[in-house]
């Protein structure tokens, strides 16, 4: 080892691919992150930087151990989305494996991934990348990888790294954490230490909204890895996945990374893990509520100064599962009944900002909500209008998993609807910080009702508003909603938990 520091390579892909969303392209990636080289390590030191949180997360514990030697290679990433465009991943797949044999020899390589990207063409292009890697560097050099609590992982995946580490939190507010993680297993592991692995994955297609990590069926089983864990284990992760990527490898997934060449204590834990979300399996059933019962409390809200504010999560619309952030059944059913107090936030129509922005402050107009086209969710849906604030959509997180990085939504307006504030921006991002509302001048808490495009990472962006009872999981349509049942899979295995729940299953021997 050189004595200015392990010579370390960083690289990966981030997308959540949703099946039943449109293609990402590689303009999407490109507007989102796409880091070459030096500038992967300017921007993890910088003080507000891109997603993801996991490379500055980890380039800070490497800096914080000693002297190393960061060998940056690309990071790219796209906002939640459809599959791939084939052609530009696996360009990326051909540059990172000529850049990581231009670097040898290496010591250890980071892998940052999401874990459940698909292409037009490759279910597993993150195995693809994994096992490239593995060929390129060979069997004996450390190698680490942090992924999404939504990974779908693949057997090929497992194989080609010697540790797993998956996030613990949902929201996802321990990126970083879990990148320092790494860092520390690869220095182990360049102390000497080798690692063994169990793997088990279930026969359970968790609903997003049963994979919070403060309370539930997911939550207990989090806890049960972690207090399971002993000196001879390095990690445990338990994978909800992202049942909306259609794959052969969804299902919950269980990962237990064992010190040493002996498997057993790694098995022992996966085996107890598994057999303890196999008997909690109902729990994995959503339960919303309806677009009428909403409604109801949004006009008890509007009348009664003493009924708590409340925060309705637009769970089928979510940009952070490929949702377009677009539906309009809820603004709707909103504005129908009059609704006071509301605010509404991020309603994507690139088309609507624009020419708020040609308008300006003040102007009033019909606003069209999805004018240049509907789809089968998002319809077409016009009101009177007034602008009460531009912004260009760059925004620095407050609270939750933006906190502290850059986000950017491109040009950005708030439309008054007469007692609902609608803030319209350009490029999908969830609404899961409150600065997306306080930038334009909306006062959260003085609103009677927030709803937000957002599965559940709202909740740790708007806790300090709104307690978890006050949290409503509204049910409308839209390609992430919660209930699978609506979804065409094609290549989920089946049977599954909560498709089939007369599923039966056996631990493997």
């Amino acid at each position: 080892m050189p004595r200015s520091g392990p010579r370390i390579a960083i690289l990966g892909m981030h997308l959540e691919a949703n099946a039943f969303a449109p293609v990402t392209t590689e303009k999407d990636f490109r507007e989102r992150i796409f880091l070459q080289g030096d500038a992967i390590i300017a921007n993890a030191r910088g003080p507000a930087p891109l997603w993801p949180m996991e490379v500055p997360g980890f380039v800070a514990e490497m800096d914080r151990r000693g002297p190393w030697q960061p060998v940056p290679i690309l990071v790219v990433g796209a906002e939640p989305g459809g599959p791939a465009e084939h052609r530009f991943i696996k360009d990326c797949i051909r540059h990172m494996q000529a850049e990581l044999r231009a670097a040898l020899p290496l010591d250890a390589v980071y892998i940052t991934e999401h874990g459940a990207m698909t292409t037009t063409e490759d279910p597993d292009p993150d195995g693809e990348l994994w096992a490239m890697v593995r060929e390129v560097v060979g069997p004996d050099v450390p190698v680490a990888a942090t992924v999404d609590l939504h990974c779908n992982p693949s057997q090929r995946m497992v194989d080609s790294v010697d540790v797993l580490i998956g996030y613990r939190t949902n929201p996802h507010v321990d990126m970083r954490e879990r990148a320092a993680e790494a860092a520390s297993a690869l220095a182990e592991m360049l102390a000497g230490t080798r690692t063994s692995t169990a793997f088990i994955r279930m026969p359970i297609v968790a609903p997003t909204v049963t994979q919070l990590t403060a309370a539930g069926p997911y939550a207990d089983l989090i806890d049960l890895g972690q207090r399971l864990k002993t000196p001879d284990i390095m990690n445990v992760t338990v994978l909800g996945g992202f049942a909306f990527s259609d794959t052969p490898k969804n299902g919950l997934a269980i990962i237990v990374t064992a010190r040493g060449g002996d498997p057993a204590p790694a098995r022992r834990i996966a085996r107890q893990i598994a057999e303890a979300a196999w008997a909690d399996r109902k729990r994995f059933v959503p339960k919303l509520t309806s677009l009428d019962d909403a409604v109801a409390l949004a006009r008890r809200n509007t009348t009664d100064p003493k009924a708590p504010a409340l925060i309705f999560a637009d769970v089928a619309d979510n940009p952070g599962g490929g949702g377009g952030g677009n539906t309009t059944w809820m603004l709707g059913a909103l504005h129908a009944a009059k609704a006071q107090g509301v605010l509404l936030g991020v309603l994507i129509d690139a088309g609507l900002a624009a020419e708020a922005h040609r308008r300006g402050v003040g102007a009033r107009f019909d606003a069209v909500f999805n004018g240049a086209g509907e789809t089968e969710h998002a319809k077409r849906f016009v009101a009177p209008a007034s602008v009460t604030q531009l912004h260009d959509g760059r925004f620095v997180g407050r609270r939750g998993i933006f906190q502290g990085g850059t986000i950017e939504f491109g040009p950005t307006a708030a439309l008054d609807l007469g007692g609902i504030a609608v803030v319209v921006g350009t490029h999908r991002n969830q609404c899961a910080d409150p600065v997306f509302f306080e930038a334009l001048g909306l006062d959260i808490g003085k609103a009677r009702i927030v709803v937000v495009k957002s599965r559940g990472h709202f909740r740790a962006g708007f806790d300090e508003f709104f307690a978890p009872e006050r949290v409503i999981e509204v049910d409308c349509p839209g390609l992430t909603s919660p209930i699978l049942q609506r979804f065409p899979f094609k290549r989920l295995p089946r049977p599954v938990i909560p498709l089939d729940m007369e599923t039966t299953w056996q631990l493997p021997r």
